[in-house]
C-alpha cells in the first residue's frame, strides 16, 4: 500500500500535539483525573460538614453547666492536647453519634478562642 508522503508528518504532528496538549493540561491547565476529582469533592464536602457543625458543638459548650471549669482545664492542658480535652468534655460528640470527632474538636477550638478573645 503506497501512502502519501504527507501522511508522515500529519500523524507525526498530531502524535506530538497530544502528546503537548495532555502535559500542558494536566501540569498547567487544572486537568485532573476522576479520582483526584472525587477526592478533592470529599474533602470538600467533609470541610464544608465540619464548618457547619461548629455552632453546635459551641452551642454545647454553652449549654454545659460545667462550661466554666473545662474551658479553665482546656486553657491549662498544653496546646498539642487541648482537643483531646474538649473532646472527652463531649463537646465534640454529636447527638446521635457515639464517638467525637476529631476534626470538629479542633474546629471547635478555633472558634472558642475566636469567642474568648
Amino acid at each position: 500500500m503506497n501512502t502519501p508522503e504527507w501522511l508522515k508528518p500529519v500523524a507525526l504532528g498530531v502524535v506530538i500535539g497530544a502528546i503537548a496538549a495532555s502535559t500542558i493540561g494536566f501540569s498547567w491547565g487544572g486537568w485532573v483525573t476522576g479520582g483526584t476529582a472525587a477526592k478533592m469533592a470529599n474533602a470538600l464536602s467533609h470541610d464544608k460538614v465540619i464548618a457547619a457543625l461548629v455552632p453546635v458543638c459551641v452551642g454545647m459548650s454553652r449549654a454545659d453547666t460545667q462550661r466554666a471549669g473545662k474551658l479553665e482545664e482546656i486553657r491549662e492542658t498544653p496546646s498539642y492536647q487541648r482537643r483531646n480535652i474538649l473532646m472527652e468534655a463531649g463537646w465534640a460528640t454529636m447527638p446521635g453519634s457515639d464517638n467525637a470527632d476529631r476534626d470538629l474538636a479542633e474546629a471547635c477550638l478555633a472558634a472558642l478562642e475566636l469567642e474568648k478573645s
